[in-house]
C-alpha cells in the first residue's frame, strides 16, 4: 500500500448500476481522510439491451470513465485498491467479457459482490458516518438496479436483504416516456409494494429505532425535501407525498422543476421517489435521516480492518466451518503443511498474501462437503462455498475459494482455473498443487510434522526431499505421491520426490 511513515492511501471505487464513483482516502494512524472524489453517471444499467448484455455505448462510457479514474490512482499497489460491481454486473450475461476490458482501463482488479455483501458495505459505510446514531437502526440504499435494506447497531448488521428494484430499474419500466401520471405511479407503487412484500413483516418487526438513507436517490430527495421547506432535516412521509404531488402537478419530466434536484438526476428520479415512497409505506416510517457515507465508505473501512487484521472473512469462514460440523483438529495439520510449503514456494512462485490467505481458507472449509456424503466431498463442498453468502468475500473470491475445494483431491482439471478473472487462475493453480500434497500427507489424519522435508519449487515443478527411508515406512503415503505426480502431469505440472 502508498504510504508515508504512518499514512498511506487508499482507493475504493463503487461500479453502480447508475453512477461510478470513486473516493480516494488517506489514512492516518486509522482515521480515513478523503482527498478526492469523482462521480460520473455512467448509467450502465439503461445500457442493458433486451437480452441483458451491456450495449456498446454503455461499454464505452463504463470503460472512459474507468480511464479517467485510472490516471488518478495510477501508481498505487493493487492490494490499496479496492473496485466492485453491483446489480448491473450481477445480471449483464456479458459481464465478464465486460470486466476483462475494465481491468484494462482501470489498471486495477474490478469484482462483483452479491447484493448481501453490498448490504454489508452500505451499512459499515453509513455506521461510521453517522457513529453517534444510537440504538438499532434501519438502513436503506436504493440504487440505480437494488435496494438494500440493512438493520444493525454500532457497526454490526443483524439483517440484510437486497432487492430487485431501483431507482433506474423503476424509472424505465414506468417513467421511460417522461410522462408522470397516476396511472403510471399506482403501478410503480404496486410493483414496489410487490417486491417488499416477503420482507414487509420481518423488517416492521425488528424493533429499529432510527431509519437512515443512503446514496444518490435518497441524498437527492432530502436535498429536495429540506430546499423545498418540506423538512427540516432529512426525509419525512409527508415531504416525499409533497415531492409525489409536484410530480403529478409537472405531468412531465421536463416540466418537473425542485430546488436541489439536477438535471443529471431528473431521468431517475420519479422511479427513485416511488421505491422510498413504498419503503416508508411497508415498514411505516416516518422520518429517515440522510447519510453521507454509502458503499465506498463501507469499502474503505473494511480495507482499514484488514490492515489491521480484522477480516470479516475470517469470521465467515469460522461461522461456515462450525456450520458444517468441520473437524477443527484435522483443519489444523493440513493448514500448518499447507503454510510450511507455501513459505517454501513463495520468493520462486511470487506468492502473496492474498493467495495465502486463501489457501489457509481453502484448509479450512475443504472437508465441509462431508456434512452431504463422503461420496465426491469435495464437489458438494465447492458448491457450498461457492452459494453460500460469505460476508466479505465477493464473487469471485468465492469461485477461487470453490475452485481450490473442488481441485483438492483427485483429477486434477485446469479449466477450473481458466475460468476465474485476469492472472488469478494461473496464481491459483499453484495453490492448488500446494493444497492437494497438504491433504495428501495428512491421509492418516494424525498429528505429524513435514518441516524436516525439503521443498524446492521450478516455474512448473516442485521437488520434495523427506528424511532418508520416510516413505518406506508410509508406503500409503508414497503411493499417493505417485498418483499424484500422475494427476499433476496430465495438467502440465511436474512433482519430484524422493
Amino acid at each position: 500500500m502508498s504510504s508515508n511513515n504512518n499514512q498511506m492511501t487508499l482507493a475504493a471505487i463503487d461500479l453502480g448500476s447508475n453512477s461510478f464513483h470513486m473516493v480516494v482516502a488517506n489514512i492516518v494512524d486509522g482515521n480515513i481522510v478523503v482527498v478526492d472524489r469523482i462521480r460520473d453517471s455512467v448509467r450502465l444499467a439503461a445500457g442493458l439491451d433486451k437480452n441483458r448484455n451491456i450495449t456498446t455505448e454503455a461499454r464505452d462510457r463504463a470503460l472512459e470513465c474507468l480511464r479517467q479514474f485510472g490516471q488518478r490512482i495510477k501508481g498505487l499497489p493493487e492490494d490499496a485498491v479496492s473496485a466492485v460491481g453491483t446489480n448491473t454486473l450481477r445480471k449483464a450475461k456479458n459481464s465478464n467479457d465486460f470486466l476483462k476490458a475494465a481491468h484494462q482501463a482501470l489498471g486495477y482488479e474490478i469484482e462483483t459482490i452479491t447484493g448481501l455483501e453490498e448490504a454489508r458495505l452500505i451499512y459499515l459505510g453509513v455506521a461510521h458516518s453517522m457513529a453517534g446514531a444510537e440504538g438499532r437502526r434501519l438502513v436503506v440504499d436504493i440504487g440505480g438496479g437494488s435496494t438494500e435494506l440493512i438493520v444493525g447497531e454500532k457497526f454490526t448488521t443483524f439483517y440484510r436483504e437486497s432487492l430487485y428494484m431501483g431507482c433506474v430499474s423503476m424509472s424505465r419500466k414506468w417513467f421511460a416516456n417522461g410522462k408522470l401520471t397516476k396511472q403510471a405511479f399506482k403501478s410503480a407503487r404496486i410493483m414496489a409494494m410487490l417486491e417488499l412484500r416477503s420482507v414487509q413483516d420481518f423488517y416492521s418487526g425488528l424493533d429499529w429505532q432510527t431509519a437512515i438513507g443512503a446514496s444518490g436517490t435518497i441524498k437527492s430527495i432530502g436535498k429536495v425535501s429540506e430546499l423545498m421547506g418540506w423538512s427540516d432535516t432529512g426525509i419525512t412521509a409527508e415531504s416525499l407525498s409533497k415531492i409525489r404531488k409536484a410530480m403529478l402537478d409537472a405531468g412531465d419530466i421536463k416540466h418537473l422543476s425542485l430546488k436541489g434536484l439536477s438535471d443529471e438526476r431528473l431521468p431517475v428520479f420519479p422511479g427513485g421517489v416511488m421505491v422510498l415512497s413504498a419503503v416508508f409505506e411497508a415498514l411505516k416510517i416516518k422520518h429517515m435521516l440522510v447519510s453521507d457515507g454509502s458503499l465506498r465508505e463501507g469499502l474503505l473501512y473494511d480495507q482499514v480492518d484488514r490492515i489491521r487484521h480484522e477480516d470479516v472473512r475470517d469470521n465467515s469462514i469460522s461461522t461456515f466451518c462450525e456450520r458444517f460440523g468441520v473437524d477443527q483438529a484435522h483443519v489444523a495439520r493440513v493448514k500448518k503443511t499447507a503454510m510450511y510449503l507455501f513459505n517454501n514456494c513463495l520468493s520462486v512462485w511470487k506468492l502473496d498474501d492474498e493467495l495465502r490467505h486463501m489457501l489457509g481458507w481453502a484448509a479450512e472449509v475443504h472437508e465441509s462437503g462431508l456434512a452431504i456424503s463422503h461420496s465426491q466431498y469435495h464437489k458438494h463442498g465447492a458448491y457450498l462455498v461457492e452459494y453460500t453468502d460469505l460476508a466479505g468475500f465477493t464473487r469471485e473470491q468465492q469461485r477461487s475459494l470453490a475452485a481450490l475445494v473442488r481441485s483438492h483431491r483427485r483429477k486434477f482439471s485446469n479449466k477450473l482455473f481458466e475460468n476465474l478473472p485476469g492472472n488469478t487462475g494461473k496464481k491459483l493453480r499453484k495453490i492448488a498443487v500446494i493444497f492437494r500434497l497438504s491433504v495428501l500427507l495428512h491421509r492418516s489424519r494424525r498429528d505429524r510434522s513435514f518441516s524436516e522435508v525439503k521443498v524446492k519449487a521450478g516455474k512448473n515443478s516442485l521437488k520434495l526431499e523427506f528424511p532418508d527411508g520416510w516413505l518406506d515406512e508410509h508406503p500409503l503415503n508414497k503411493a499417493d505421491l505417485v498418483a499424484e505426480s500422475k494427476y499433476l502431469k496430465s495438467a502440465g505440472f511436474k512433482l519430484l520426490f524422493k
